[in-house]
Parts: structure tokens; sequence; C-alpha cells
């Protein structure tokens, strides 16, 4: 870590910068604090390379599958600025030397941490597997050892199954030493190369020495292909599984299963006295306060702006709320298609009904969920959300007033920040059916249904006013026109809010995508586009109003979109 330089920027994006982590041939790497003071890690790509296509390739690929990834051995993508110079990335920051560094600086590590870190690793590559999505780069340099564990980083050259090959000047992907042979000699960088690099790097750490030598690229490429892996000197067992990984045949190499039964950890990673010891080798966070000199570009803010739309008339009073606001725990509940908020009426806990359906998730009694404050505390005369009710009357089209970093991920089945802004109340269920799921016919090709209600009667309960939120992968411009940029902070094209007990308090409310939706932007009101605009995961979100511009999510759900062929 190395203090900011004078031609260093104040800001990227919202996020301060305290101190430069490291450079590569893309660019630079910044220690920055969001708004909100959390680290962050930002990568900006260097000016030179900006007008490259396939630098700008590489930078893309790198944010789109750190986005898609959500593993606790990956980073999670906090933000990014992909449509326009400069280019760069944000994702969480992850105290911690890496293994290269820590080997460079301690020496070999025992053969007993080897077999945990190897097991480790393999258990985090197997997750990115998972999502069809093979590493390409798996090096010393890219594992970062945390208090929690290793974290895997840097997906520049990263790429999913099918997918074409990104290289550069005819050169294999990777790194000298640690690309396998088969990527070397021009064939599939597959879940096997990954391995063979997992395997080269786990010889570097019991060894403390390149796993095929010094030297220029091609002459340490031509050993990885010809020559077996430097293993002299460690444990007979650890260094047959080195051997393995490292076959020059991809097919004779262990799959990750394998490799983790092979190592034969009994405990953990974090327990090892040796691992734990790593961690002081890595740099203290700087303490000094945010520069606020130097160039850049200003912070960026959300101003809410005007819209159109007729008022809604006020409903009719209720009287104020009785005891069911108050509960003794919380329990999410998936039925089928319809998921539910559960506050039980009477203070108790209220077993997970309707079709069949189980737990996702119980607070123990007593407890909320994180970050949320104890229904029983809202006080009498404000909303559930704690806001006093705006003096301009209720809610119509909700406005952007703050980044939504809420993003539904299609492969996980579950929001990247599923965490609520307020507990949703009472009993709140949704549901969201896509034309092909309805079985009535009732919806067209491309559009989606999307409702919410009350499982029970709340008596007397005041308004409580609900706006959907759908949002797509991708921000959109004034005509409504995808911008491909990866992390969509718009708010999204939100429907009229509606009291959750108007008419009947039991009966469903529902809107459809895109009919019902529109979003303000640049002063004007924007139709929602087709979901073939965009496909992939779209985001869906249930959003208390007090008022245009007082609304928390109570809840994050969202759908895989996949466009007709033909």
């Amino acid at each position: 870590m190395e203090p900011l330089r004078d031609v260093d920027p104040a800001h990227i994006g919202a996020h301060a910068l305290l101190a430069r982590l490291g450079a590569g041939g893309m660019g630079q790497v910044y220690l920055a604090r969001s708004p909100g003071g959390r680290l962050v890690a930002v990568k900006v790509i260097r000016e030179e390379i900006t007008g490259h296509p396939e630098a700008l390739s590489r930078f893309r690929r790198e944010a789109e599958t750190v986005r898609a990834v959500r593993s606790a051995y990956t980073a999670n993508l906090i933000d990014a600025s992909l449509a326009a110079p400069p280019f760069w990335l944000a994702t969480e920051y992850v105290a911690g030397p890496t293994l290269g560094h820590a080997v460079a600086q301690r020496g070999a590590l025992p053969a007993d941490t080897c077999r945990r870190l190897f097991a480790a690793l393999a258990e985090g590559l197997a997750s990115v597997h998972a999502y069809g999505v093979t590493h390409r780069d798996f090096k010393p340099q890219n594992v970062i050892l945390g208090a929690q564990g290793p974290q895997l980083i840097d997906f520049g050259i990263a790429r999913g199954v099918g997918e074409t090959a990104l290289t550069q000047d005819g050169q294999a992907p990777g790194t000298p030493g640690y690309t396998a042979p088969e990527v070397l000699l021009g064939g599939e960088a597959g879940a096997a190369a990954d391995v063979f690099a997992l395997g080269a790097a786990l010889a570097y750490a019991a060894t403390g020495r390149p796993p095929f030598g010094t030297g220029v690229a091609a002459t340490v490429s031509y050993r990885a292909v010809h020559e077996p892996v430097d293993v002299a000197g460690v444990e007979p067992g650890l260094a047959a599984l080195i051997e393995a990984c490292t076959a020059k045949d991809p097919a004779q190499r262990p799959d990750l299963p394998e490799v983790i039964s092979r190592c034969g950890v009994r405990d953990a990673l974090v327990d090892d006295p040796v691992y734990v010891g790593l961690g002081a080798l890595g740099e203290a966070v700087p303490l000094h306060e945010m520069r606020t000199q130097g160039p850049g570009m200003p912070v960026p803010g959300y101003t809410p702006t005007g819209h159109a739309g007729a008022t809604v008339p006020a409903p009719p009073a209720r009287r104020g709320r009785t005891a069911a606001w108050v509960a003794a725990g919380a329990a999410l509940a998936v039925v089928g298609g319809v998921a539910v908020w559960q506050l039980a009426p009477g203070g108790g806990r209220d077993a997970a009904g309707g079709q069949g359906g189980g737990s996702a998730g119980q607070t123990p009694a007593g407890q909320t969920p994180a970050g949320q404050a104890p229904a029983a505390q809202t006080p009498a005369a404000q909303t559930p959300g704690g806001a006093s009710p705006s003096p301009a009357g209720p809610p119509t089209f909700i406005k952007q007033t703050a980044p939504n970093l809420d993003d539904y991920n299609p492969l996980q089945s579950q929001c990247h920040n599923p965490v609520p802004e307020e507990a949703p109340l009472g009993d709140f269920q949704s549901s969201i059916t896509l034309a092909s799921e309805d079985y009535l016919h009732e919806l067209k090709p491309g559009q989606v249904r999307i409702g919410y209600r009350m499982k029970y009667e709340l008596p007397d309960a005041p308004p409580y006013y609900v706006s959907v939120v759908v949002k797509p992968q991708h921000e959109v411009d004034a005509s409504g026109r995808s911008t491909q940029v990866t992390a969509n902070r718009q708010l999204g094209f939100v429907a009229k809010a509606r009291d959750v007990y108007e008419g009947d308090e039991l009966q469903w409310k529902y809107v459809v995508y895109p009919d019902d939706f529109s979003m303000e932007l640049d002063g004007k009101r924007v139709k929602a586009p087709p979901l073939a605009q965009d496909p992939g995961g779209w985001t869906v979100v249930y959003r208390h109003a007090v008022s245009d511009v007082q609304h928390k999510s109570v809840w994050c759900r969202g759908f895989d979109f996949v466009a007709e062929k033909g």
C-alpha cells in the first residue's frame, strides 16, 4: 500500500481515495471509502488503453463476472462506471496480504497449512465454477489471505462456458508458470486449467520457489509444457497431490471435489496458527482523513426532480396501530411462487403456512432481522418506516433520492442486497408471474404480473402505500434505451403507489410490466422498455412509500427473462 500521489484524483465516482493498493497491466487499484464509510477497492483502467477495444472488453468482462459470481471466496461488486472514461469498478475491500507476498516474506508454508489452504482454495474455485465461470488467471498474486479465509481476485480474463476467448497479441491468457499446458498450446482454458494453476500456486506455497523456475516468459512456459513441477523437499503426500493437479494431460487431473477430499482437512483454516500469523504481513488501513484536494471528478449525487402524474385522493382515515404491530420474532417463508414476511398477529411467531412451502430463514425469538428495528419500537405517531407522513400528501410515483443497489442474481435466485431497509408491515406477501407461467393465459408474451397483499387483516391499520419497482440489469437513457452500464444504480421503473389496504384488505393488488411502469429521467417520464431489450436478471423491489421522496425497500425479488428465439 502506498500513499496517494499528486496525480491521483481525490475521488473516483462517489468514492474518496485513501491510498494506492497496487498497479497492473490494466490500471491502478486504490483503497477508498464509499459515501457511507465502507472500505472498497477501486480499479481504474489506464487512460492510455481506454481506446483499446480489447482492453475495454476485458475490463467489462471482469465487472460482469464479479457482478454475477456471489461467493464467500470472492469480493462483491459495489459500483462501476463502464459507459465512458474514466472506466472503473469498485469491489469490497478484503484486508490481508496476497499469497504471493506472504510466501515472499515468510518463505515456504508447513505441509499442514498448505493442505488447509489447498482445500479452501479448491472450494473457492468450485464455487466460481458453479456459476459457469473459469478464472483463467489463478496465481498467488490473485489470492488474498483474508481473516475469514482466502479471497479470489482479478477476474479480468475470466469467462463463462461458451464465451469467446480474449487474447493479447496472440498470447495465451494467464501468467507464465501458472498457465496450463493445453492453454499454452492453443487449447481451451476450462476448469482443468484452473486446477493446474491451483496446483502450481500450492507448489509455490510449499516450496517458496516459482513452480517452473525463473526466466523469460517463453522459457517458463516451455517448462510448464514439458517439465515436471518443482516439489523438491515437499512432504510426499502433498507433493503427490500437487503433481496430480499439474499433470500435463488435463484429463488426468483430479476435479476440485477430489482435491478437497485428498487434502483430508479436519480443522478450519482460520484456526491454523501459521495462517493467522500471515495476516500480520498485511498492511494497515490508513487512518488519515480523506483527501479533499487534488484532481478528479465531483462526487455525483441524486437530486429529486419533478414528475408528471395526478395526485391520489387521500384514503379514509384509519385508527392507530393495534397489537399486531408487536411481534416476538420474524420468519421469511417462500410458499410456491409467493414470498411471505411473517410478523405473527398477537405477538407470537406464526408457522409458515400455504402450499407446502418451507422456511428460508428464521430469526430467534425476541430478535429481528439484521439491520431492522423491532416492530414493537415503532412509535404510534409515526409510520412503520419511522418517518413522519409527508405534508405533500400521499405518494403517487416515487422518485430516486439515492443509488439503488438492489440487484437480483438469477443464478442464486436471490437479491444481492436482500436485507430490506425496513421490516415489511405484518404478513406481507408478494408474487411474480411471467407470461410463460400464466396458466390462465391472461398475460401477453413479454409481460410480467407482480402482486402483493396482506395475508391477515390488521384492524384499524393506517394507510400503508406500496410502490413496485422493476429494474433491468443495465441503466437506460432518456429514450429508454439500455446504456449497457453494468452496475445499474438507477431506481428503476415504478408503478403508481397504492395503499395495500385499499378496498378488500386481503385482496391481491396487481401491476403489469411494462404496461404500468415508467421512470422519471432528466425531467421527463420514460416508459418502461420491453423485457427483450435486456435479457437476463430483472430486479423487483417492493418499497414502502410515505411520500414520493420518502420510501424504503421492504422486500427484493426478481426473475430471469430469456428472449425467445426465432
